[in-house]
């Protein structure tokens, strides 16, 4: 099955990512809930509204009534959105080359020697890992 395919989530856009935050840390909330937890300078009641009805159309979240209360749960999970993202990010500016992107971030002239050790050293890590799977 192609990749496109078995990923139902889509990509959260950064406002979207902030209220999926706040969820994985509550694990469920209204929007009151959400917005008490969001810390300094929230977003207003109904652009959360909005967003979480976004949200659910995106498959990201799902909700269940309570009283007369929305209560919204995470469907996915970090990783899996952290994933989603590489992927899109790839997809967009790199044609899906993990390769074209490693280049691009080793001809970045910031990168220090010591923190190039240390990719190399993961490679290996990396490689040693699958070969004993």
């Amino acid at each position: 099955m192609p990749k496109r395919q078995k990923l139902k989530a889509r990509v959260p856009t950064p406002a979207e990512f902030r209220l999926l935050e706040v969820l994985w840390h509550l694990k469920e909330g209204t929007v009151e809930d959400i917005l008490q937890a969001w810390g300094e300078e929230p977003p207003n009641y109904k652009t959360t509204q909005t967003l979480l009805r976004i949200m659910e159309a995106k498959n990201l979240i799902s909700h269940r009534l309570r009283g007369r209360a929305f209560v919204f749960t995470p469907k996915v999970e970090k990783d899996h959105v952290s994933r989603l993202s590489i992927e899109s990010f790839l997809d967009r500016y790199f044609r899906g080359s993990r390769l074209a992107l490693l280049l691009n971030l080793l001809d970045d002239e910031q990168i220090e020697d010591a923190e190039l050790r240390e990719l190399e050293d993961t490679i290996r890590r990396y490689r040693k890992a699958r070969e004993t799977h």
